[in-house]
């Protein structure tokens, strides 16, 4: 009788240590949202000349989740996910970020946080010496410099992943698919061969957009332990550039999703804007316009608002389709690795060709200096080609370091590649993928660069030109089979 009690004892105990165990694992979710709107007037980032933001349309937000796995009391994996309403996130932003944030916690594995940017044109100018390079500089007085900004933005978004990170708590996830119209093939194939991005299309010589499009709508959606939906993130292959000529500050389409959405789930909804693989995509039509502007007049909506409704739509589709089917125990996997690839080397061919474009554009300042606005920025971007080649005399092999993230969170894969890569790459690890649903995303850090796919390097035109790349081709695909390696060293 005395051993019966002492086995019921132990097993009361046993049961006791289990259940505390459990309450201790599984999911912890916290968010935040900093604003990271710019003192005005500020210059703008994103164009070939000097553009001078005075008011601001939208305020500009850097959105945050932070995640946590455990077992029992055991942190078993994290990341830190940052959407900023930016152009581009230079390496030296986010080593900012990090050291900022090492500060404050140094406990914390820096590595997994990455910032990602929306793309859009109509947000701060983040280097210096980078308007240089584009032929203008911005005025010492009466416009917020670049680094009085950065100093600003290196502290909200530290502070804001401070914040999420130690308000989190358990809670659950889970993940869907929808679509929507967003992204149009900007890159016009002509009979002639050649291709020119934003070429008109209404014309005998037109024959086909480039490439594909990709018109998914991957969304995650995060609550508390409540059951209130906290955040949500959502992967466009599209850039954030419908407004991206003008000159007010502006977070593009993501302003009114997050209005919508917010005005759906609640005000402190964090919404993290993610850009799909889009390097040649834009938002912007390039045939059909008559029909849509008419849709869009009847529905009495700007072509902003329309973008905006179809990602609202979208979304609440997914979430009434997943809302019942969510994880708490979801697996956390965090990789991050320095992949290096081949630079794109630069041809004697390409190298002449930039050469005679770089002379005639001095020869025009020369014979008439007014001609500067017009022509300096080009002169200072082919020299940079002609520089490239003339160090390869020393560096024949010219090579390229990226910061690679692969996450599985349950079921999917979220990837990360810092430049414009073209949506063919994007589709080619997504098809490869071992993932119930793979998640693309591109400037997230590092450079500004666009990584073409071999069929737009044969064709030309700006954004596969040698000038507009730094990776070719062939890093391209050696970009995709890592991913894909990596991803599926995940799902064993």
């Amino acid at each position: 009788m005395l051993q019966l009690k002492k086995i019921i004892f132990l097993l009361i105990i046993i049961t006791s240590c289990i259940k505390v165990n459990s309450q201790n694992s599984g999911l912890y979710i916290g968010t935040a949202t900093a604003d990271i709107s710019p003192k005005l007037p500020v210059a703008l980032l994103g164009q070939f000349e000097l553009r001078i933001a005075h008011t601001a349309t939208t305020p500009l937000t850097a959105n945050v989740i932070a995640m946590e796995s455990r077992k029992g009391n055991q942190s078993v994996d994290m990341a830190i996910m940052v959407s900023c309403d930016l152009a581009k996130i230079p390496n030296t932003l986010l080593d900012l970020v990090r050291n900022r944030v090492h500060q404050q916690m140094p406990e914390l594995d820096v590595n997994k946080i990455f910032l990602n940017a929306i793309h859009t044109h109509t947000a701060p100018v983040l280097q210096n010496n980078w308007e240089a390079s584009f032929g203008y500089q911005i005025p010492k007085v009466g416009v917020t410099q670049v680094d009085d900004y950065r100093e600003f933005f290196v502290k909200q978004v530290a502070d804001a992943i401070v914040k999420a990170w130690k308000h989190r708590c358990s809670g659950n996830i889970a993940w869907g698919l929808s679509h929507a119209v967003i992204a149009n093939n900007r890159r016009i194939s002509y009979s002639d061969g050649t291709t020119q991005m934003y070429g008109e299309t209404n014309q005998p010589k037109f024959m086909n957009l480039e490439g594909t499009e990709d018109h998914d709508v991957n969304v995650l959606f995060f609550w508390d332990k409540s059951g209130k939906l906290i955040a949500t993130a959502i992967d466009i292959p599209c850039p954030a550039q419908e407004v991206e000529n003008d000159s007010t500050v502006n977070a593009d389409y993501w302003h009114p999703v997050r209005l919508a959405l917010r005005k759906r789930f609640g005000a402190n909804l964090c919404v993290l804007g993610w850009i799909g693989a889009a390097g040649d995509q834009s938002p912007h039509l390039m045939y059909r316009k008559s029909a849509e502007e008419r849709m869009c007049k009847l529905r009495n909506l700007s072509h902003l608002d329309e973008i905006s409704r179809r990602v609202v739509n979208a979304v609440e589709e997914a979430y009434e389709t997943v809302k019942n089917n969510r994880h708490s125990d979801a697996l956390l996997i965090h990789k991050v690795e320095t992949l290096t690839l081949p630079g794109r080397v630069v041809t004697k061919a390409e190298c002449d060709e930039a050469m005679a474009i770089r002379d005639n554009a001095a020869s025009q300042i020369a014979a008439d200096p007014k001609a500067a606005d017009r022509v300096f920025s080009q002169m200072l971007w082919f020299n940079n080609v002609v520089t490239r080649y003339e160090d390869q005399r020393t560096n024949p092999q010219p090579k390229y370091e990226m910061e690679l993230h692969v996450l599985r969170i349950g079921d999917v894969a979220v990837c990360t590649s810092e430049f414009e890569l073209f949506t063919d790459y994007g589709i080619r690890i997504q098809a490869r993928s071992k993932a119930l649903q793979t998640f693309t995303l591109e400037l997230v850090g590092g450079g500004n660069a666009y990584l073409p796919t071999d069929k737009a390097i044969k064709a030309g035109g700006y954004s596969a030109i040698v000038a507009s790349n730094l990776v070719g081709s062939e890093g391209g695909q050696m970009l995709v089979d890592h991913t894909v390696d990596l991803i599926n060293s995940l799902w064993p």
